[in-house]
């Protein structure tokens, strides 16, 4: 007889051996609002804190599991859709997964929401004024939006549509440490931290 068991793990089982319990962390804003940096600053406290994390950024995952979608209103719905169910299944593995992605329409990030548990799923709005996004533009692209070389640009040819009722709306341009503090008490005051 096989001391195995054969029921498949559950999610409560693999949070048993964990510190913490699974959650997802969903930053959206424009382009060059700071959302990967504040994911990153997250990210590494958690794991500071012995929190076992993962971060999913939007350019990231364009670059592999997404390839193949462009800028459209469809392709980003399925641009959102992908990363989401990615992230549903490293938060039943238990992990504190951190999502970077511009998501501007609030329907799909409804849907998003509507794909996880109660308590799962926490929305950051990084709240960083267009004019301070251009000011920055990191990767020249709102450069080449205003010279028409992009369309269907977040922001500029394209709509963001803002959060109306985030868990947290984080200050793009606010101190780092501050806002990165914020969002891991947000993840504490839930009981996703032990």
């Amino acid at each position: 007889m096989s001391d195995v068991d054969p029921k498949p793990l559950i999610r409560a089982e693999r949070e048993q051996i964990k510190p913490h319990q699974g959650a997802l962390v969903w930053l959206t804003g424009l382009s060059g609002s700071g959302k990967t940096t504040l994911a990153r600053a997250v990210e590494r406290k958690l794991h500071a804190l012995e929190v076992h994390t993962y971060r999913l950024d939007g350019d990231v995952v364009r670059d592999g599991l997404n390839a193949d979608l462009g800028f459209s209103p469809e392709d980003r719905r399925e641009n959102v859709r992908r990363i989401a169910e990615v992230g549903r299944l490293m938060v039943d593995a238990g992990l504190v997964v951190l999502v970077a992605v511009i998501a501007p329409y609030a329907k799909d990030r409804a849907t998003t929401r509507a794909r996880f548990s109660e308590g799962d799923f926490f929305e950051v709005w990084v709240d960083t004024p267009l004019a301070v996004c251009e000011q920055r533009d990191p990767k020249g692209l709102y450069k080449r939006a205003r010279a028409g070389e992009l369309t269907d640009f977040t922001g500029i040819s394209a709509p963001y549509e803002e959060p109306q009722s985030p868990e947290l709306r984080a200050i793009g341009g606010g101190d780092l440490d501050e806002q990165r503090d914020r969002v891991i008490q947000m993840l504490r005051e839930a009981g996703k931290l032990g």
